[in-house]
């Protein structure tokens, strides 16, 4: 099972939402770390992987080698690919 790890960008961009918000994509992130693969995409044009979770997004680096999910960016789509 992977572990999950947040970035400080991260962590702050995810402090900054609202905590329904935040329980939702604990849910998702929670979900992904028995099998990560099938819960994401990858972003086009990069090495990083994109989660849903409703309108929300979260950039992530999946290292297989050491069994953690890096996630980069959290935040609202319209916001998030910029």
């Amino acid at each position: 099972m992977f572990s999950v790890e947040f970035t400080r960008t991260a962590e702050k961009q995810f402090n900054k939402l609202p905590r329904e918000i935040q329980i939702r994509i604990i849910a998702v992130l929670e979900r992904i770390r028995i099998r990560p693969f099938h819960f994401v995409k990858r972003k086009e044009g990069a090495p990083y992987f994109i989660m849903r979770a409703g309108d929300h997004r979260a950039i992530l680096e999946i290292r297989t080698d050491k069994n953690i999910i890096y996630v980069i960016e959290a935040g609202h789509r319209k916001n998030i690919y910029d």
